[in-house]
Parts: C-alpha cells; sequence; structure tokens
C-alpha cells in the first residue's frame, strides 16, 4: 500500500489524519482514561472456530471469512485492560497481509475515511484496522460488517 509513514521504524502508519483529528483523539483518550468506568453488561464472546471473538463483531468477521480475507485478532469494549475477555479501549480487527486483505483494506478505507486508523506491521505481515475514535466501539462494528457487505456486492459487480 501507498502513503505510509514509518512510525518508530516497527510499524507503518496508512491511514492519514489531520494534525486537528489526533488532537481530537487525544483529549478523547484523556477524558476517557479520567473517566469513572462503569460495567454496563458483560462482555459477549462467540466461538468462531475453536476462538472466542468479540459477539459484536462477529458478523464483519464472519463475512471477512466467507470473502478469504484472513483475520486473527478481534475485540471491542471499553477497559485500559485490552483484554478480549474484558474490554478494550477502542474496537479492532487485524488482518494477516495477503491481496484480498490489501484490497478490502483500500476499499475499508475509501469508504471510512477519517473514521478509521490504519497500521501495518511489517515484521508480523498484518494490518491493525481499528476505530479512530475513541469509545465508538459498537459503531465501529457496525460500519465493518457494512463494509465487509458493501466490499462484497462491488466484488461480484
Amino acid at each position: 500500500m501507498s502513503n505510509s509513514i514509518m512510525n518508530d521504524k516497527t510499524e507503518l502508519m496508512i491511514s492519514k489524519h489531520s494534525d486537528g483529528m489526533w488532537m481530537r483523539r487525544n483529549r478523547e483518550l484523556e477524558a476517557w482514561a479520567e473517566r469513572v468506568k462503569l460495567k454496563k453488561k458483560d462482555k459477549l464472546t462467540v466461538l468462531m472456530d475453536s476462538f472466542a471473538v468479540d459477539a459484536e463483531l462477529y458478523p464483519a468477521l464472519s463475512l471477512l471469512r466467507c470473502m478469504n480475507i484472513p483475520t486473527e485478532f478481534s475485540c471491542a469494549g471499553v477497559s485500559v485492560l485490552d483484554d478480549p475477555f474484558e474490554h478494550s479501549l477502542y474496537a479492532y480487527i487485524t488482518f494477516h497481509s495477503c491481496g484480498q486483505t490489501e484490497d478490502f483494506v483500500r476499499f475499508a478505507m475509501g469508504l471510512l475515511k477519517h473514521r478509521l486508523l490504519v497500521t501495518y506491521e511489517p515484521a508480523r505481515n498484518r494490518y491493525d484496522v481499528s476505530s479512530f475514535f475513541i469509545g465508538h466501539n459498537r459503531s465501529f462494528c457496525l460500519l465493518m460488517q457494512r463494509c465487509a457487505e458493501a466490499y462484497e456486492q462491488a466484488a461480484t459487480r
């Protein structure tokens, strides 16, 4: 993928965001860190093969799998621990790199624009796709499902 920025030589920042967007994200992160976190409900996971995945992300992950787009980790939640069975600060999906994945990531970036944060880890040959905004976890899950559906429709045309 083109237009990458090197970030401490271990990760490439693929998506582009303005300084103003980064400042907004930092303010959201600071506010989130200071806020009292109340548990609204238990995190729901479902099995995909033998791995537990976030129930909110399952529809998108399932559709991606049907399109032969390999995913590895996924989480959506609201805790600093970033534990897949507890919660995560932001929602994300990890994709193994391949031609199909790169096509999908490009498509998702075009569709979701500033709402998506995309990085690439050359050492692990994988993309991490997450919500750019803090606390937009459930909407990220729905957007990724809609994005996968739109990608599937575009591929069948």
